[in-house]
């Protein structure tokens, strides 16, 4: 029993330091974002605001009932699907090309992972001079300039599409893709190489040994993935920021909690806008792993 105390203390005294920056880092912030989300707190009065404050739902109803709340929160959607799909589906695709030996292959592996390690100021202000409608040398490729970045709509095989939330959705594809790189990539070089060899001795097309044999041994790897790169990307804030600010449709909840906070000084609106964001992120975490979850019990 002394013996079993001992062990108790010590596990308490080991623990102890993570369990006191967790506090320190992640639940006081929370709780006191929380308690300032049920406030009229402004940059003005923030002194005033306390636990014994006066709370109130005002600030939930104004931000979910100001113009552009809705439109942010499916752009949000739409630009974490979309990039969390392309960067995971671009990774693939590169692990699988690079996944064999061939002259200089580990120069080209680690060429590959330069979007993801570079500053990301560094990155955004090449693709805005790459893309500037004036002088941008992506332009010149084209009969007519396009303003990627300032223009919300334009046509496409007669098709509206919009413009700069395509261009930001694609430069998040680009520039998180070697993550998705590095995890198929090291899952590829664990594979049995016995199960290619044998697909192969059985007669099995590339395309049939992608789909029966490769894609069942990723499936768990993509969804982590997939979980990792949906919450990343559905709180992104300076890929969008610093590539269009926020304009020409594409305004995500990160950015407009942001505005909130700075233009407006509005403290309590921007904690309870960041505290909707995050109740819906959660919601479709459930969601999102439920759908994986059973998939990987039938797969099984």
């Amino acid at each position: 029993m002394n013996m079993r105390a001992q062990e108790g203390r010590a596990g308490v005294a080991l623990i102890s330091p993570t369990l006191v920056i967790t506090l320190v880092v992640v639940v006081l912030p929370l709780l006191w974002a929380i308690m300032l989300a049920f406030q009229d707190v402004r940059l003005i009065n923030i002194r005033q605001a306390g636990l014994f404050g006066h709370y109130t739902l005002e600030n939930f109803s104004y931000v979910m009932s100001e113009p552009g709340f809705w439109s942010a929160l499916v752009n949000t959607l739409v630009y974490t699907v979309a990039g969390t799909a392309l960067s995971i589906a671009i990774g693939l695709v590169t692990a699988l090309a690079l996944r064999d030996r061939f002259r200089g292959r580990t120069l080209v592996r680690a060429s590959v992972l330069i979007p993801y390690v570079a500053p990301v100021v560094a990155v955004a202000f090449l693709w805005e001079t790459m893309l500037n409608p004036q002088y941008g040398i992506v332009n010149t490729w084209l009969s007519e300039p396009i303003a990627f970045l300032t223009q919300a709509k334009g046509e496409f095989l007669g098709i509206e599409v919009p413009v700069a939330l395509l261009t930001v959705i694609a430069f998040e594809a680009w520039r998180y893709f070697p993550f998705a790189f590095l995890f198929i990539l090291a899952r590829l070089q664990a594979l049995p190489a016995e199960l290619d060899e044998a697909a192969v001795v059985d007669g099995a097309t590339p395309t049939q040994r992608f789909r029966y044999v490769i894609m069942p041994q990723l499936w768990r790897i993509i969804a982590l993935l997939s979980v990792l790169r949906f919450v990343f990307t559905f709180t992104k804030f300076d890929d969008v920021y610093l590539l269009t600010g926020g304009g020409a449709g594409t305004e995500v909840v990160s950015v407009r909690v942001y505005n909130f906070l700075t233009a407006r000084d509005d403290i309590g609106a921007s904690a309870a806008q960041a505290i909707v964001l995050a109740v819906f992120l959660v919601v479709f975490l459930v969601v999102y792993l439920r759908f994986f979850a059973g998939g990987t019990r039938e797969q099984g």
